[in-house]
């Protein structure tokens, strides 16, 4: 009875780390470092209080290494670029999903997809978000309400206009061939 009951809490402890059990849920306004190779640092400030679930799964990516070493896969100059797939095309997933937290899902975001602006990208499905987000390069209000943005870049958006205007796209869509794209060498949560 006792090896079973001691058998027992260990798949439940090992099941708990491995959902993500330990994940902190984050509050308030943090600051987040991202160097991408070649072209500088882009700081962001990440708002918990406007996206609490989107934030919070964010952080806690950048804070487990997720980000080091992922792409910027696409990139649509005078729009946006993309980074956070672990696949480099469009289809990888950190193994979780979040809320969608948006107007049209039922949460009031105050936050606007405005130039600086970093949101989850998702599929079609509104709760399908995991990993990947976008960098506005530039204003698309009618994405708000369909979209969840989280917070904003507040030093970098040159290394932003950089990367939109330098990298080579494969095709209309702005997805960027493997060797061409450009490599996230850190993330972390400075405070």
């Amino acid at each position: 009875m006792k090896k079973a009951l001691v058998l027992l809490l260990t798949v439940v402890l090992l099941a708990g780390v491995f959902s993500g059990c330990g994940d902190k849920e984050w509050t308030g306004k943090h600051e987040v470092e991202m160097v991408i190779d070649h072209y500088g640092t882009i700081v962001l400030e990440i708002n918990c209080d406007a996206a609490p679930q989107t934030a919070s799964n964010f952080l806690n990516l950048v804070r487990k290494g997720f980000y080091n070493k992922l792409t910027i896969y696409r990139v649509i100059n005078g729009f946006a670029i993309y980074g956070g797939d672990p696949n480099g095309n469009g289809t990888g997933s950190s193994g979780t999903t979040v809320t969608g937290e948006f107007i049209s899902n039922g949460f009031n975001n105050p936050l606007s997809n405005t130039r600086g602006a970093i949101g989850m990208a998702r599929g079609v499905h509104k709760d399908s978000a995991s990993c990947h987000f976008y960098i506005m390069q530039g204003d698309a209000t009618y994405l708000d309400g369909d979209f969840a943005v989280f917070g904003y870049v507040t030093s970098g958006m040159e290394v932003v206009d950089q990367i939109a205007a330098n990298v080579t796209v494969t095709g209309a869509d702005g997805y960027v061939s493997l060797a061409n794209q450009p490599v996230i060498t850190s993330m972390k949560v400075v405070n």
